[in-house]
């Protein structure tokens, strides 16, 4: 195999995009609001996300967890977070919420900071740009149609943590 040796010229970023047809306030609310993330991304929150908040997020079925600190919210258009562990490192996450028509919202993932040498931060830039566009479409089904599509929890079922 032979080394490209490549370099990075651009930070890369994971970006995932998605219309949800619900109006902004509805689809802002189902992110800062654990009672309704549970049912289309992660497990388990110790609260819900406010500005200055610190929560922790578990995806009980792989046995992770991620510390969350809330740097900004601009209730129903943004929210900043913080977001990963000791181990994986941190990296920041910012949701944009764009009013499109009254039950049409334009929902914009954006998660940079990725650490490592270049091929790792590029790996964790696609990995998190398939993660978040799983969660946007599972959001998605579930605020439309009411349907639970278990996206996270199926992508790696080998994964689970067995009991």
């Amino acid at each position: 195999m032979t080394s490209l040796n490549l370099q990075l010229n651009q930070e890369p970023v994971a970006k995932a995009e998605m219309l949800v047809r619900r109006p902004a306030a509805e689809v802002f609310e189902a992110f800062v609001d654990p009672a309704v993330t549970t049912r289309f991304w992660f497990t388990k929150s110790s609260g819900r996300l406010t500005a200055g908040a610190r929560v922790r997020w578990d995806w009980e079925m792989y046995g992770a967890s991620a510390q969350v600190d809330v740097v900004e919210i601009e209730q129903d258009r943004r929210l900043a977070i913080r977001w990963g562990d000791e181990e994986h490192g941190f990296t920041s996450v910012e949701w944009t919420f764009e009013r499109r028509a009254e039950n049409e919202t334009f929902v914009s993932v954006v998660n940079a900071g990725f650490q490592g040498d270049g091929d790792a931060r590029v790996a964790q830039a696609l990995d998190s740009t398939g993660g978040f566009t799983m969660v946007l479409c599972a959001l998605k089904a579930l605020l439309e149609h009411g349907i639970a599509l278990n996206v996270v929890a199926d992508k790696a079922p080998d994964a689970h943590v067995q009991s």
